[in-house]
């Protein structure tokens, strides 16, 4: 009977470490499998986004204020199409925000800024944000560079 009772505690015992774990790689994650009510979606078309990923932070001024829901293609006009879910009401944006995407560090994330703008108008549900700048891409540098001296 105290061999029962050892196994059942030691079972227990690791199914609540493994609950534990979970818990813990998906708050550290970020996964959120769903839309915060107090929260809008605004889109944004960058030339390119290398590097950026479906959950990655949306930040102003360094702080986090939402994040990348969607990533896409517009064939028209052969441009990114990122969806920013936005924490808080539609209005705490002006119209002339503007986003860029940025690197944390030398070999970090890739994320979305926010640059606050002036205007009385704010965006909407849906609206986009016109003044974009793309993401960086070492290797187009370095290749330019290349191109450049190669050529002199």
């Amino acid at each position: 009977m105290r061999m029962r009772t050892v196994e059942i505690s030691v079972g227990a015992f690791v199914l609540a470490g493994a609950l534990a774990l979970t818990f813990l790689a998906i708050k550290v994650s970020g996964v959120n499998l769903s839309r915060s009510a107090d929260s809008y979606v605004v889109k944004a078309r960058f030339d390119d986004v290398a590097g950026l990923r479906l959950r990655a932070k949306v930040s102003m001024a360094g702080v986090t204020v939402g994040r990348v829901s969607k990533i896409e293609v517009d064939m028209e006009y052969g441009e990114a199409v990122v969806s920013l879910e936005i924490n808080g009401k539609p209005g705490n944006l002006s119209a002339d925000t503007g986003a860029q995407i940025l690197t944390e560090g030398i070999l970090g994330a890739r994320y979305v800024s926010l640059l606050p703008g002036a205007d009385e108008e704010t965006l909407a549900e849906g609206d986009f944000i016109e003044e974009t700048q793309g993401a960086l891409v070492l290797e187009n540098l370095i290749g330019d560079l290349v191109t450049r001296l190669g050529s002199s």
